[in-house]
């Protein structure tokens, strides 16, 4: 087989999409890619910037087809745009009809929604082609592109699918909180569904009145694509939501006694995906089963000198793993935190992620993080942490955490703030905590 249909098993007046103007069909969705495949101007490559999750489909589906690559920027920031498009320097940009981007050829999709008048062919789409480059966080350093073919992602939704059990009969509604530009949002909240012949909810709620909307707007099995930051936000709310089948996370660490209190709020199971944008996702767990993670069906884990690389048949080359892991003899694997995280503090070593947990898992804690930060002169020598945690002090966190890690690695200071600057995917890059303790900084000198 050396190409695949463009969408799953869809009859054509099978709803595909449930936008904010209604439900829209196969059919429709077909006839609006054709539409717009006549539109597009004749280049190598696109930014495709629209916030429905249907336009951003409609988009992707008409470039692949015009054999335009989709570039999936790590930021909506007007800077980061402009050094993406003078990188690709023959692209344009797909956008919102009412929005355009200062510097950067801007073309506005618009679907013609109403009923199409008549069935349209479901192109395919050779495996090999380049389809998409999508772009790191920028949370350990320079964003770097990572090309993306159609056979990766196809591959990555059937096997997500098939170990979650997803079956294409039950036309069950995918309602997410990430970015569709984000790697985990295109694999999950686009590929995933339209693979499966599942409905998309092209909406992308962010607070837990939103996400109980959206998720109400849909019928039948709906599944919850999010973040633990959102999860944590949903539970401390105590926003009730209509049944949820299946809730899918990724992004970040999510805490087992977190994902305790989603299953039992939402009445649901808690799944994680492990995976970075270099390899997609790789593996797969329900966190309170525990710490191991199973890869996907047709992922292999391979040792390398001192580190572990990811294979598959869709990767032109062996993926190096970024995190430290250990794997069983079963091909399991158990994660001790990213090569980056690794800090030392007086001679001892530790994970940055494994203090946030630590943080994060203390009573009235909605929000914190650990940082230790460039060392000047000796103004910074140890570790600060940023807390979000109203009506909890300083000296209760502080006596939390030296329960529970060592006291060389309390930080000082601990700052309470009222929010972290998460992106969009709920990551903390590193120049944001930078400015934060800089500007702590300035002020505590300013007092001085």
């Amino acid at each position: 087989m050396h190409d695949t249909p463009l969408i799953g098993s869809y009859n054509p007046d099978d709803v595909l999409a449930r936008e904010s103007g209604g439900p829209r069909t196969a059919r429709q969705f077909l006839a609006d890619v054709s539409s717009l495949v006549e539109s597009l101007p004749d280049r190598p490559a696109v930014l495709n910037l629209a916030t429905s999750r249907y336009e951003f489909l409609v988009g992707f589906s008409a470039a692949m087809l015009r054999r335009q690559v989709t570039l999936l920027p790590q930021s909506r920031a007007p800077q980061a745009l402009r050094r993406i498009a003078a990188d690709y320097p023959d692209s344009y940009a797909l956008t919102d009809p009412d929005e355009a981007i200062e510097g950067i050829e801007s073309l506005p999709i618009r679907s013609r929604g109403g009923r199409a008048p008549r069935p349209v062919e479901i192109p395919r789409v050779p495996l090999s082609q380049l389809v998409a480059i999508a772009f790191t966080s920028g949370s350990t350093g320079q964003p770097m592109p990572n090309k993306k073919t159609w056979g990766a992602l196809t591959a990555v939704a059937c096997a997500t699918g098939a170990r979650l059990g997803i079956k294409a009969g039950e036309r069950a509604a995918v309602v997410a909180t990430v970015p569709h530009q984000h790697m985990f949002g295109l694999e999950a909240s686009v590929m995933l569904p339209v693979m499966h012949g599942l409905v998309m909810h092209a909406g992308r709620p962010l607070f837990p009145a939103d996400i109980r909307s959206a998720l109400a707007e849909v019928s039948g099995q709906r599944i919850l694509v999010t973040t633990p930051l959102h999860l944590r936000a949903c539970v401390t709310e105590g926003v009730r939501v209509p049944p949820v089948h299946l809730i899918l996370s990724a992004t970040a660490p999510l805490a087992r006694g977190l994902a305790e209190e989603a299953e039992r709020h939402f009445h649901t199971e808690v799944h994680e995906i492990f995976g970075f944008a270099e390899a997609g996702s790789v593996a797969e767990r329900r966190t309170i089963d525990g710490d191991r993670w199973r890869p996907l069906d047709g992922v292999r884990l391979v040792q390398a000198d001192r580190s572990w690389t990811v294979q598959a048949a869709y990767l032109p080359a062996p993926v190096r793993v970024p995190d430290r892991i250990t794997v069983d003899a079963e091909g399991l694997f158990v994660i001790h935190g990213r090569e980056a995280d690794q800090v030392n503090v007086a001679g001892h070593r530790v994970s940055l992620g494994d203090l946030n947990q630590k943080l994060l898992a203390i009573d009235g804690v909605q929000d914190g993080v650990f940082f230790l930060p460039e060392e000047s002169g000796e103004l910074v020598t140890r570790l600060m942490a940023f807390v979000v945690a109203p009506g909890q002090t300083g000296e209760e966190i502080q006596r939390a955490l030296r329960a529970h890690i060592d006291p060389v690695f309390l930080p000082r200071p601990l700052i309470s703030v009222p929010s972290l600057p998460r992106n969009a995917t709920g990551k903390l890059p590193r120049e944001s905590l930078q400015e934060l303790a800089r500007e702590w900084l300035a002020r505590q000198d300013h007092g001085a």
